[in-house]
């Protein structure tokens, strides 16, 4: 199972931090699961209880601490949904079956651990999907009681991102970053998107650790990328310009995510492609930033893109940000 899309993408790389779970787990879990765990025993769990198909995407997002102060597990499984799924709570059921399989395989105790799945939501409208196993069973409410204990039930905890308000609450720089981003970067007032950004690009330039900081903007930058599609080319240069005033390698740093929006636009025309041929997707990318970066091109314009060779292609995505108008586009075109 490979993490594919840019919100699994960061979603990993930020609860991979130990810190970030505690923290999470610490001001958002309710105060008698908090109250319960030792939070401090907390250790993320790596390969040792999991299987070979699952071990990409647990491999960080499965951490393990104490219940009671006793030397019991709790599994704290993480998840997070960008829309509406019926299925999450089966989905999670899965999950947490392949951990209590491959623990008993690997270990010879009798007994299985607490798993606590959350799931963090980032949609654009209120959760709707239950929280719980049976509420996609058909027919489970109207069962008599003495039936429930006969089917398998369970609820996950849900956290949705729009309810997070960035206060004197005092959280991990990475954790803050992620649910502001989670909450605001889809919205349409571009006021409120741009507004995120500048506070995300400032709290990583006040941290001590700035190799660790670059990394995560780096990281960051990509899901904007792949996320917002409303930015102006004005508004894009505005950030870089931003970064430039600001960091202490600013420059540098500005290149390094201008390369990163470059290969943005052929990594999503190649996924494009396996399903409708490297060149078609390519240029429809190439449209897609021309349209955005430059002006809306003709038809006429549009149909020698489709003309054109791959190479000529990604020439066009890899300097979508030097052109200037649609005159310049076409000295690309043969």
């Amino acid at each position: 199972m490979q993490i594919q899309s840019p919100h699994d993408k960061i979603f990993k790389e930020t609860f991979s931090n130990v810190d970030v779970a505690k923290d999470f787990i610490t001001h958002f879990l309710p105060p008698s699961i908090r109250n319960t765990i030792d939070v401090n025993s907390i250790q993320p769990q790596k390969d040792s209880f999991i299987s070979h198909n699952l071990q990409e995407y647990f491999s960080d997002l499965l951490f393990q601490t104490k219940i009671h102060q006793k030397p019991a597990y709790v599994y704290f499984l993480f998840e997070h949904k960008s829309y509406h799924d019926y299925y999450t709570a089966l989905q999670l059921l899965r999950y947490m079956v392949e951990i209590w399989e491959t623990k008993r395989d690997n270990t010879e105790e009798n007994k299985l651990p607490i798993i606590v799945p959350i799931v963090l939501y980032h949609g654009d409208t209120d959760w709707y999907a239950g929280t719980t196993f049976h509420y996609m069973l058909e027919g489970y409410k109207s069962l008599p009681p003495d039936l429930h204990k006969y089917v398998p039930n369970y609820e996950f905890f849900l956290y949705d991102v729009s309810d997070f308000k960035d206060e004197d609450v005092q959280l991990n720089v990475f954790l803050r970053i992620i649910l502001l981003v989670f909450r605001d970067i889809r919205k349409n007032d571009i006021q409120v998107v741009l507004n995120t950004i500048y506070l995300a690009i400032d709290y990583l330039r006040k941290m001590q650790d700035q190799r660790t900081a670059t990394e995560y903007l780096e990281t960051l930058f990509y899901y904007i990328f792949r996320v917002q599609h409303h930015l102006t080319k004005k508004q894009y240069y505005d950030i870089m310009k931003h970064i430039e005033n600001t960091y202490q390698e600013g420059s540098e740093l500005a290149m390094t995510l201008a390369e990163i929006f470059r290969n943005e636009g052929k990594e999503e025309g190649r996924v494009e492609g396996k399903a409708e041929g490297i060149a078609e997707a390519l240029a429809n990318t190439a449209i897609r930033l021309i349209t955005k970066f430059v002006a809306p091109p003709s038809e006429d314009i549009k149909k020698k893109i489709y003309e054109q060779e791959i190479s000529t292609l990604e020439t066009i995505i890899d300097h979508i940000d030097e052109l200037e108008t649609i005159e310049d586009v076409k000295q690309y075109l043969k």
